[in-house]
């Protein structure tokens, strides 16, 4: 696709990473963040609507309590809970500058995973564009429980990094085109730190498990790392969205960006179209319970879009309620799909491997035939 084809779009998310904001010293590079606030307002003065993702908090507060590392969830939690108010405090000083307005928003996993907290988020993000601010978003560390509460222990959260948030965010706003800065210039076809050879792939047509697989974790300082920003890229494709992966340390680059010229990676959308409710299904809840099912199953759900019936259900892993998101895998324990259950764990374990007749006689009622129904699945 053409450079110009790919930016020419209106509505932007702008994810910017621990690294990208940090500087030599390891903290916190004031005039970078100043840069990026510069070109952001250029391109909200020229019609386009930007929404910002940050990381930083962490690292301000470090810095503010003179401490050496952040070991330990709840000195990070402290951390960030003294670090963010200087971080919001910045951006609503730069954005002032060009006569804009910031907007705070932090979020926690449960503000994805609760439906009724996901739709009443993305109203107030429309409300925002709508009047002209620009939401600056961080992952509510401060608050965040996933880290050391028991009952996470086998949770497949929403997220748990702002690679992971920032393609959340895309897909609930509908936007156009998600950036993701990082401290790499993009993807390579080899790992550019142990191969000098490593050549740089401009255009990505499909976020395949291949490309995935050519991820590296998480640098010092990150949560993230290039595998979660290429699964954070297949997400937003498959909604439609563009993504392009850049570094943020080159000098000005959101203004060469969308100058046209190339820096980074891009990823082209797909064009499957998923709903709004089977995206969040799909993507942005948190998962607890399993439903293991057999290779007819399996085959049902992939190829002919059916509902999932007890008679092809192996297995229930873990305790869930009517109307949560289970994950969905196959008897290698393979997950390839999310669905709504129409029955509690303590019920399906009940109805494993029966025929649909027998429900009513097995549980005393009966909700539906299907333990899931296709319209609330989602093929991962």
């Amino acid at each position: 696709m053409d450079r110009k084809d790919f930016i020419n779009v209106k509505r932007i998310v702008i994810k910017l990473g621990t690294n990208v904001l940090r500087g030599d010293d390891g903290h916190v590079s004031l005039p970078r963040v100043f840069s990026f606030i510069e070109d952001i307002s250029r391109l909200v003065n020229e019609g386009k609507q930007v929404i910002v993702i940050t990381s930083g908090a962490v690292g301000l507060g470090k810095k503010k309590l003179g401490l050496e590392s952040t070991e330990g969830t709840a000195l990070k939690q402290a951390c960030a809970a003294i670090g963010q108010s200087k971080l919001m405090s910045i951006y609503e000083e730069g954005f002032d500058t060009y006569g804009l307005v910031a907007a705070q928003i932090l979020l926690t996993e449960d503000d994805f995973s609760v439906r009724e907290r996901y739709l009443s988020i993305r109203t107030t993000f429309n409300k925002l564009l709508e009047l002209g601010a620009i939401p600056v978003i961080n992952q509510n560390d401060t608050v965040s429980t996933v880290e050391i509460a028991p009952r996470y222990a086998d949770m497949q959260v929403a997220f748990s990094d702002n690679d992971k948030l920032s393609a959340l965010v895309a897909s609930e706003l509908d936007a156009d085109l998600l950036v993701i800065l990082s401290d790499v210039n993009g993807l390579y076809d080899k790992n550019p730190k142990t191969n000098p050879d490593a050549k740089i792939i401009s255009e990505v047509s499909e976020v395949t498990d291949e490309i995935c697989a050519m991820g590296t974790d998480a640098s010092e300082g990150g949560r993230g790392g290039m595998r979660t920003k290429l699964e954070a890229a297949r997400m937003v494709t498959r909604f439609g969205g563009k993504v392009l992966i850049a570094n943020g340390k080159e000098p000005f680059i959101i203004k060469k960006i969308f100058n046209g010229e190339e820096f980074g990676t891009m990823f082209l959308p797909q064009t499957e179209g998923l709903s709004d409710k089977k995206r969040w299904i799909g993507y942005a809840t948190n998962i607890v319970g399993k439903i293991i099912v057999n290779a007819g199953a399996k085959e049902a759900l992939i190829k002919e879009e059916k509902s999932l019936l007890p008679i092809g259900v192996v297995r229930i892993v873990n305790e869930f309620g009517k109307g949560d998101v289970v994950s969905i895998l196959d008897e290698n324990e393979h997950e390839f799909a999310r669905g709504m259950v129409n029955y509690n764990s303590a019920d399906c374990l009940k109805l494993v491997g029966t025929h649909s007749d027998n429900i009513i006689q097995i549980l005393g009622y009966k909700n539906y035939d299907a333990i899931i129904t296709r319209d609330n699945i989602t093929i991962l």
